[in-house]
Order: structure tokens, then C-alpha cells, then sequence
């Protein structure tokens, strides 16, 4: 039996990184967390999703 077909990339789009905080939108009054720091986090998960995404769409 053959496995099933790999979702196209049209059916599963590439993830896109987040849009970084410009410096001026950190107040600088040390926050916790900082939108510095929310980016990373999303950037984290950003890369995660995207090792997977790579891991289904090999030719990609």
C-alpha cells in the first residue's frame, strides 16, 4: 500500500518569520517580556515550523 501524498505547497503554504519590532517600539523602561524578547520567542517557533514545513516539502 502506498503512503499518502505530501500535502502540496499550495495546501500548505511555507511559514513566514515574523515581522521584527522596529527600535523605537520598545519603551526601553524594561519591560518583562520585552517585545524584543516576544520576537524571539516567535522566531523560535517560526523556525520549528519551518524545519517541519522543509521536512514535508523535501523538494521544496
Amino acid at each position: 500500500m502506498n503512503p499518502p501524498d505530501p500535502a502540496s505547497v499550495d495546501e500548505d503554504p511555507k511559514p513566514q518569520p515574523p515581522e521584527p519590532p522596529a527600535l523605537e517600539d520598545c519603551c526601553g523602561n524594561g519591560c518583562d517580556p520585552c517585545i524584543f524578547d516576544a520576537h524571539d520567542l516567535a522566531m523560535d517557533a517560526y523556525r520549528q515550523a519551518l524545519r517541519a514545513w522543509q521536512a514535508r516539502h523535501p523538494q521544496a
